[in-house]
């Protein structure tokens, strides 16, 4: 019998790790990474073995998924055939079992240590690809074997993988590339996520895996047979295409990946933990906070290699780059091949002058000479420390390099372990490099240890049309950090073993995964640090999380026991624990250069590998022949080779979901601030956007005045009043002294009544229990129609009714000036629920329209666009809004914390003739007031 067995490494980690994955152990069958040409001819020439069934069945629990594969073959010739089983599996999974059924024989899989050989140290060279290596982000497991004459032949290949969320989506992809039409062909995807599901969806099928942007194009939807069934918190995905179905997709079988993209809610404050028999896994992902400044050197390889559609794209995709920096952001280009060319001597803001300035940079750049890496980096390094040493450092930013090379080292500095050792000296950990290789040519190991070491992320780029749209997927996950030094701590005398702790930023649309083993399995609850610095200031969340032991199975009647691990068995958190210790000690090993301590991360992962049954580059796969019994065998083979994931879930199921303050589905983040708004001094703005005008005004009040500003008591029993706080002028003003809000206080009163009061350091909830939320810890709270969701240190969103939403935005500062005070900003983002009587300064504008009526002089014939600059605030015409006709005049306002310019007209004299009434008319007697003069009065 003729066996080839094997396992194609190329991607991130394991490209480092080559050298180690091409010696599988010593097996009584061969083992190679590829079949020989002349055998896969031969192969081709003979009748091909039919494949009668292909069926995948994945089971994800939190993040954590578990893949079976199984295919099964018939030789309907007269004589022994050989045939190939091979599948394509991602990059970052373990396998962790493979089977073979050749007849009435069984051939199962061993993880065992792999033998050490020629002192176990990796050659230094470049990772070349090969036609046999698998797509971007894949790895081909392939295996050869002879079925005899009318025989049947079957494979079981499980894998596991935890999945890692990028651009604010996990994604799960299956490879279905079964070469023919197949009699049965199956994708069975099981999804549990018991903090709920947020978002589900099913591309469709991909023909590569080569897709960069993260920006949606599949518009198509899932494949045809697809069923989709789901609920809150499990969903089930079937792909199950007949013979007549796959044809039409590709005649001689399907070509391409399956997959589900889909996320979770997920609290907006400390994060998830979830605690399991002893383990416990943490997942972090803050939104809603401000993007932190980022200081970014894009650096350019501009060597003669780069000559066409490399440079060509690369500078389209740069443009596209540029524009998506933000205002506080800081930014320089360097173009670099035997010179270095920097564009400007030190980093400069984001303008639409200098983005101009940059691409017209970009697009003079001409590809020639050699590539000087080191002497790049050191530049771009050395632009960056500049930066942050002669700038205030209580701005807090992120310094990132953007380096995208298409080739080696052959210019300077050529040796490969001087110019990690210069770049890590150089950067000391302030620094992150982020790296993208193009095409075939690049020394991608280089890339990769140069990202790794410095807290950065690599990526290979394939040279084909869309290398441009790859670019820009990776920039996308890189484009908004949140925060930066993130600590994670746990008590010590109860955590061991924990996983990684110290992350040096993180980005929007990412997660932060952190795993350990409890001391204590009886534990009630677990203490939760997490310290990071965000753009506003030093943020420190703490909690106390109640953990409830369970235990896998045991409150199942009749549910199996995993195979293979012990008394009480695995469960998906221990095995995520397993998981992400051998790549962090993988991670580790690749970095070191001291051979002692390579050696003691080698054992460590080892050891844990075989534990746990991970096939990795430190251990290997041995094939024994077994006497189980093919039925039985069979029945099986849905089941992971190291666990049974249906245990975890009927467990899972059972667990009843934990009551509390928090909502079970956090409010959607994804409501928009208006213009309808009031803010700073106080000014307010106003937009009719049927007629397309924008309004604003003025009220001079006194410190302590109470400014009605919603007033719908009687029909939605909404009330909104603000109190004001006083500053001095500032010198050389007009004004003899300034008012801020301090306070914004919302009554509601149906169905049930509830009191909010907000300010910059709190927000009380009375509604029956009182709550008390600081506003520097994200939150989302809420009952009976009210939900109220913090964003620390940022904003605070009121949704009533699911057709009302305020926007309450916290101004803080670092050192205010004597003229300044910690502020708030009343924003009215969704005003649907607010009736047709709805008063107050702002409210009574809600359900009305406006027109510009020609002045007298004739001054603008087209009223709803700008007049000249030059007559900013001096020609008056006139507005006309509710009857009333009001003098009104063009100026330019800012509003948003002062982020975003707004053209409007400006009704002066505290909005007299523009509001109903006088500025008196809307002061209230105390914050709960619902009074008004204008309408009818209600007390509390």
């Amino acid at each position: 019998m003729l066996l080839l067995l094997g396992l194609c490494l190329g991607m991130p980690l394991c490209a480092g790790l080559q050298e180690e994955a091409r010696r599988w152990g010593d097996t009584s069958e061969q083992v190679g990474l590829r079949i020989p040409r002349q055998v896969r001819l031969l192969q081709r020439l003979k009748t091909k073995p039919l494949m009668t069934e292909f069926s995948v069945k994945s089971t994800i629990i939190s993040r954590y998924a578990f893949t079976t594969v199984s295919c099964k073959m018939l030789n309907r010739a007269s004589e022994d055939h050989e045939t190939e089983f091979q599948m394509q599996i991602p990059a970052a999974a373990f396998i962790t079992n493979f089977t073979m059924l050749i007849g009435d024989k069984v051939y199962q899989g061993e993880i065992a240590e792999r033998e050490k050989k020629n002192g176990d140290r990796v050659k230094e060279k470049r990772n070349k690809t090969t036609e046999d290596s698998g797509e971007e982000g894949t790895e081909t497991f392939r295996a050869a074997l002879v079925i005899p004459s009318k025989d049947k032949a079957a494979f079981f290949l499980s894998y596991e993988e935890l999945l890692q969320r990028r651009l604010g989506k996990y994604e799960h992809v299956i490879s279905v590339r079964p070469q023919q039409l197949v009699g049965r062909l199956t994708v069975d995807v099981t999804l549990l996520e018991r903090s709920g599901i947020a978002s589900l969806e099913v591309l469709p099928l991909r023909n590569s895996r080569q897709k960069g942007s993260g920006r949606a194009e599949e518009d198509s939807g899932p494949p045809p047979s697809t069923i989709i069934n789901q609920n809150e918190t499990f969903a089930k995905v079937v792909f199950k295409p007949s013979v007549v179905q796959q044809a039409r997709i590709a005649q001689n079988g399907i070509l391409g990946d399956f997959i589900i993209r889909y996320d979770v809610n997920r609290e907006q404050s400390i994060g998830e933990i979830q605690v399991l028999n002893g383990y416990f896994v943490h997942y972090f992902a803050p939104k809603d906070l401000p993007p932190l400044p980022k200081n970014v050197v894009f650096v350019l390889d501009s060597s003669a290699s780069m000559v066409g559609a490399k440079l060509r794209q690369t500078k389209d995709a740069l443009f596209t780059i540029l524009h998506d920096l933000r205002p506080q952001d800081r930014f320089n280009i360097i173009g670099f091949s035997n010179r270095i060319k920097v564009w400007k001597d030190n980093l400069i803001s984001v303008t639409p002058n200098s983005i101009r300035d940059g691409k017209i940079y970009i697009h003079h750049m001409s590809p020639t000479g050699g590539t000087d890496i080191n002497g790049a980096l050191q530049t771009a390094i050395r632009l960056l420390n500049n930066y942050v040493a002669h700038n205030d450092i209580e701005d807090r930013s992120v310094s990132l390099i953007v380096f995208l090379t298409d080739g080696k080292p052959t210019v300077g500095e050529t040796h490969t372990l001087k110019i990690l050792n210069n770049t890590k000296e150089a950067a000391q950990g302030r620094v992150c490099i982020f790296t993208i290789g193009i095409g075939n040519d690049v020394d991608f190991k280089l890339l990769e240890k140069l990202s790794l070491e410095n807290c950065g992320l690599t990526r290979r780029v394939h040279e084909e049309e869309n290398a441009g749209a790859q670019l820009i997927g990776f920039y996308d996950e890189i484009r908004t950090p949140l925060l930066s030094d993130i600590r994670m701590d746990y008590p010590p005398g109860l955590v061991e073993q924990a996983t990684k702790t110290l992350f040096p930023n993180y980005f929007n649309g990412s997660e932060i995964i952190i795993a350990g083993k409890l001391t204590n399995k009886k534990l009630d609850q677990l203490h939760v640090e997490v310290t990071a610095s965000n753009s506003k200031k030093f943020v420190i969340l703490k909690k106390d999380v109640p953990v409830g032991p369970r235990k896998v199975g045991s409150d199942v009647p009749g549910s199996p026991r995993p195979p293979g691990d012990g008394e009480g068995g695995s469960n998906h958190i221990e095995r995520l624990w397993s998981y992400l210790t051998v790549k962090e000690l993988q991670s580790s090993w690749l970095q070191s250069d001291d051979e002692q301590e390579k050696e003691r991360l080698r054992q460590r992962a080892q050891a844990l590998a075989v534990s746990y049954h991970f096939l990795t580059p430190f251990t290997s796969m041995k094939l024994r022949k077994s006497a189980a019994h093919v039925d039985g065998l069979e029945d099986t083979h849905g089941m992971s080779a190291a666990m049974g994931p249906e245990t975890v879930m009927q467990s899972l199921r059972g667990a009843g979901a934990q009551s509390g303050a928090t909502l079970k589905k956090p409010f959607d983040p994804r409501i928009k601030i208006s213009k309808t708004s009031v803010d700073g001094d106080p000014h307010f703005v106003v937009d009719f956007p049927l007629s397309k005008l924008t309004v604003c005004f003025n009220i001079d009040g006194e410190p302590g005045d109470i400014l009605r500003l919603v007033s719908d008591h009687m029909d939605s029993g909404v009330t909104v009043n603000g109190e004001l706080i006083g500053a001095p002028a500032p010198p050389n003003g007009h004004k003899k002294q300034r008012t801020y809000f301090r306070t914004i206080t919302i009554l509601i009163n149906k169905p049930e009544r509830s009191y909010l009061e907000i300010t910059p350091s709190r927000v009380i909830l009375d509604g029956g229990d009182r709550l008390v939320l600081p506003c520097n810890q994200s939150v989302v709270v809420g009952s009976r129609g009210l939900e109220v969701s913090v964003s620390a240190n940022a904003n605070v969103t009121v949704t009533i009714q699911g057709t009302i939403a305020f926007v309450i935005l916290i101004h803080l500062y670092k050192k205010p000036a004597p003229f300044q005070r910690n502020h708030l900003g009343f924003y009215i983002s969704n005003s649907k629920g607010l009736s047709n009587n709805c008063h107050g300064l702002l409210g009574q504008f809600l359900n009305q329209d406006a027109k510009l009526i020609e002045d007298p002089a004739g001054l603008s014939k087209n009223l709803t666009h700008p007049p000249l600059p030059q007559a900013e605030g001096r020609s008056e015409t006139i507005l006309k809004v509710k009857g009333h006709r009001v003098p009104v005049v063009w100026k330019q306002r800012k509003i948003y914390n002062g982020e975003e310019q707004i053209d409007c007209w400006f009704a002066r004299n505290n909005a007299a003739k523009l509001i109903d009434g006088e500025y008196k008319d809307y002061l209230a007697s105390h914050p709960f007031d619902t009074e008004t003069a204008l309408g009818t009065s209600r007390g509390l």
